[in-house]
Parts: C-alpha cells; sequence; structure tokens
C-alpha cells in the first residue's frame, strides 16, 4: 500500500482505562489524586526547606531541589491528564497535545536520571576525595552539573519526540495506554522504516538510562570501598548514612522501571500493564519525598525546625 492510501491521524483515543471495570475508577482517581497532591506539597515542602536553611546549601541539597523540582515537572507533564480520563467519557488527545505531553515527559524523565547519576558522583567526591570536595563541587561545577543535567534531559526528549513523531500514523488511532507512551505510538505508525525507528528509540533510551546506572553502580563500587577502610564501625555506619536516602531512590526508581518495561508482554495483560504503569507513574514519584525526608536526618531535622519556628506561639 502506498503512503498516499494512508489516513493520516489527527488525534488519538487514549483507551488505558477503558477495559477496567468503571465501578472502580472513582477509587483509583481519588487514590492517585491524593498521592499525587501528596508529591506536589512534599517536594515543595523540601524545595522550600533547602531555600530557607542555609545550613542546607551544600551541593548534595542543591541537587536534591534541582531533583525534586524534576520530579514536580514530571508528575505535572502525565499525571493530571491520566486524573481527568479516569472519569471523562472523552479520551481524545491532540497530535500537538500528544507529542507536547511525550517532549515532557521524557525530558523530565531522563533528567531526573541524569540528576540522579550527578548526585552519585557527589556521594563519591564527599567520601572518597573529602579534602578536595569544596574544589571539585564548587557552587559554579554544581551549578553547571544541574544544568548539563536538564540540557540533556531536553536534548533526549526533543530527539525521541521529532523521532517518533516524524513517522506517519495511519489507520487505528488508538492508545493502548493512558497517556502518548512511546511504544504504544510506534505501533500505530507506518512506514517500512517503522521497525528500524522502534529499534533505535528502544536503543537511545535504555543505552542512556543503562549508562546513568552504570556511573551510579560505578560510584558506589568506590564508596562502598572508601567505606570498608573505615576502622570504626560507628565511623563507617555515619558515611554510610548520607548515602542510604539516594541509594533507595536509585533502587525504587530503576527496580520499578525494570517491572514495568522488562516484563514479559502477554496478549492478556494489557490491563495489568496499565495498571503497573500508573502506579510507578504515580507512585515512584510520591515515595521520593517521603524516602529523603525520613532517611536524611538532617533535613528532617530542618523540616521540623521549620514548622517549629512557623507555628511556634513565641514567632
Amino acid at each position: 500500500m502506498s503512503a498516499q492510501n494512508y489516513s493520516t491521524v489527527s488525534e488519538f483515543i487514549l483507551i488505558g482505562f477503558s477495559n477496567f471495570p468503571q465501578q472502580l475508577l472513582p477509587t483509583f482517581f481519588l487514590l492517585y489524586l491524593l498521592m499525587y497532591l501528596f508529591t506536589l506539597l512534599g517536594n515543595l515542602l523540601i524545595m522550600t526547606t533547602i531555600w530557607r536553611e542555609h545550613s542546607l546549601h551544600t551541593p548534595m541539597y542543591l541537587f536534591l531541589c534541582a531533583l525534586s523540582t524534576s520530579e514536580i515537572l514530571f508528575t505535572v507533564a502525565v499525571t493530571p491528564r491520566m486524573l481527568v480520563d479516569m472519569l471523562s467519557t472523552h479520551h481524545s488527545i491532540s497530535f500537538v497535545a500528544c507529542a507536547s505531553q511525550m517532549f515532557f515527559s521524557f525530558t523530565f524523565g531522563f533528567t531526573h536520571s541524569f540528576l540522579l547519576m550527578i548526585m552519585g558522583y557527589d556521594r563519591y567526591v564527599a567520601i572518597c576525595h573529602p579534602l578536595r570536595y569544596n574544589v571539585l563541587m564548587s557552587t559554579r561545577d554544581c551549578a553547571r552539573l544541574v544544568s548539563w543535567s536538564w540540557a540533556g534531559g531536553s536534548v533526549m526528549g526533543m530527539m525521541v519526540t521529532m523521532i517518533v513523531f516524524h513517522l506517519t500514523f495511519c489507520g487505528s488511532n488508538e492508545i493502548h495506554h493512558f497517556a502518548c507512551h512511546v511504544l504504544a505510538l510506534l505501533k500505530l505508525a507506518c512506514g517500512k522504516e517503522t521497525s528500524s525507528v522502534t529499534l533505535g528509540v528502544i536503543l537511545v533510551c535504555v543505552t542512556a538510562l543503562m549508562g546513568c546506572l552504570f556511573l551510579i553502580v560505578l560510584s558506589y563500587v568506590f564508596i562502598v570501598a572508601a567505606i570498608l577502610r573505615i576502622p570504626s564501625a560507628e565511623g563507617r555506619h555515619k558515611t554510610f548514612s548520607t548515602c542510604v536516602s539516594h541509594l533507595t531512590i536509585v533502587i525504587v526508581h530503576y527496580g520499578f522501571a525494570s517491572i514495568i518495561y522488562l516484563k514479559p508482554k502477554g496478549p492478556r495483560s494489557m490491563d495489568s500493564n496499565t495498571l503497573m504503569a500508573t502506579t510507578y507513574t504515580v507512585f515512584t514519584p510520591f515515595l521520593s519525598p517521603i524516602i529523603f525526608s525520613l532517611r536524611n536526618k538532617e533535613l528532617k531535622n530542618a523540616i521540623k525546625k521549620s514548622f517549629h519556628r512557623k507555628f511556634s506561639p513565641s514567632s
């Protein structure tokens, strides 16, 4: 069939929730809405605390502030539309809106991974090269690393979006997902180059994400080696405790992503895949502020201090 015989798609239909029992959707909506609001408020609380407490104006918390920003923007790019579709009967999304959603979700998602990688490098320098920390992690260097993370995320988002939406979409316009997911969209594309584009997009994404994970793991190999050389158990525990929150977030982030994207896709698993994908999209950002607030003693004390100062009768 020639390209001229295709009927070009101008909008898409998101059918991720169409097969769900309708009586359960309000319950899921309320649960995900509460988690979404908590994610926003939790990250805003972290950012405000870091901004107000001068003791937290260090590279580690600058990176955490940037991470909270990317977390908020990622959830804003995907979750509100998902929540609306759960209770709506009109699930169409325009071509431009779909491309925009993909761009922003990829941009902030990759930025998140790049920032996690940089935070791993920060812990490596702090533990393995403590005497050179102030030189290697100066304010200018930290700002440059954060800027490169955002720039890298934007480039990845733009590249993937342009590659995917450069294709011709024809025939069915039903996306078997609750968002403009790249693999679900590629299934709707037509033309001889579709299979090669799909493989290329997967390779680009996997290479970037696995590259970040490899550098994080490499950082922790050196970190663990340095910690084991500390003579006292108390010193080893105190040093490792500065890495716990970051390491936990990395495990959650990549662990959930592996479950979602690497599990076998059976012919009858669309509903379970959709439910797991929504859980990953909402639940992982929901856990992030909890982990950093509870597992980071310095940040937890700063939050308590801010609340006490704000609500103290003498204030």
